[in-house]
């Protein structure tokens, strides 16, 4: 099918169109109460899909009850505006298993869930919890993860095919999972998300040199850095990814999950380092990082 040919569709039109029993599949909206992990979703759902899908894998008593009863899970994610959500992917429901709350993270991906703030139940509530097994079909319509997207109300986010009308409102021409980067100097990234950033992203980084700001939100303080070695800006934070201080020693007792990564300044790409630790220097001196900051010298 060409995308002309989903006008005036709706999502169940295309269940039929393969074969499914509309009872058979339960629509399902996920947007996390978490704000950082609903701000990394689209991304883990398009390059670290094995993360979202631990996420997925676990529900609160209502919702579980529900899905153990249908095979199918077609997952959508949406803002917490309500807005359009995103299609990305249709799910077939394998035996699954109850785990206890030691063995909550012990998925793939499920460790991660704990830098964007996903907390394992409460064992005083219930014992143990049902862990699905959801195993992506992937030829139900690939081509339109990303890009498809329907309406489906934000109040109550599970629902069953057969009871709703889910019109197809955007097929749009590339994924919407992952969008462009933004401008220099209206990027603004957490360390969680350093971890997770997507490759078009990285390529940008690795091509943009220059001074950046590393602000702790706990302390209200700042540090001034410049990168100007092998991969630039994504060479330098990417070692803040791995090592949460980046070899600077009065990060060594902060929590990185404080910290928020910001660009102070592009430069030309082929400044040479010494002009770049200049250009450091004066950002330094106008910010006061020295006197009331994290630089040390």
């Amino acid at each position: 099918m060409t995308d002309q040919d989903f006008r005036g569709l709706q999502f169940n039109d295309l269940l039929l169109k393969r074969g499914y029993d509309l009872k058979d599949v339960l629509i399902i909206r996920h947007t996390p109460t978490e704000p950082k992990l609903r701000r990394a979703l689209p991304w883990l759902v398009a390059e670290h899909r094995e993360v979202f899908e631990a996420y997925q894998s676990t529900q609160e008593p209502d919702p579980e009850k529900r899905m153990k009863n249908r095979p199918y899970l077609a997952s959508f994610i949406g803002p917490d505006s309500g807005g359009p959500c995103v299609f990305v992917g249709l799910y077939r429901q394998n035996p699954g298993h109850e785990i206890t709350v030691d063995e909550f993270w012990d998925a793939p991906g499920a460790e991660q869930l704990k830098e964007f703030g996903v907390k394992a139940f409460d064992p005083t509530n219930r014992s143990t919890i049902y862990r699905f097994n959801y195993e992506l079909v992937t030829d139900f319509f690939p081509e339109l993860i990303g890009r498809l997207e329907c309406p489906i109300p934000h109040r109550n986010g599970l629902r069953k095919a057969e009871s709703n009308v889910f019109m197809i409102t955007a097929i749009h021409p590339s994924s919407v999972l992952v969008l462009a980067i933004p401008p220099w100097n209206e990027l603004v990234l957490t360390w969680e998300e350093l971890k997770v950033i997507p490759e078009t992203w990285k390529a940008k980084l690795q091509e943009w040199r220059g001074v950046y700001y590393i602000f702790d939100t706990e302390i209200q303080q700042g540090y001034v850095g410049s990168a100007a070695g092998r991969d630039n800006l994504l060479g330098r934070w990417l070692n803040y990814k791995d090592t949460g201080h980046g070899g600077n020693k009065k990060f060594l007792d902060r929590n990185p999950a404080n910290f928020r990564f910001s660009i102070l300044e592009r430069v030309s790409p082929d400044m040479d380092a010494a002009e770049v630790c200049e250009v450091e220097t004066r950002w330094k001196i106008r910010l006061h990082t020295r006197e009331h900051g994290l630089n040390k010298n």
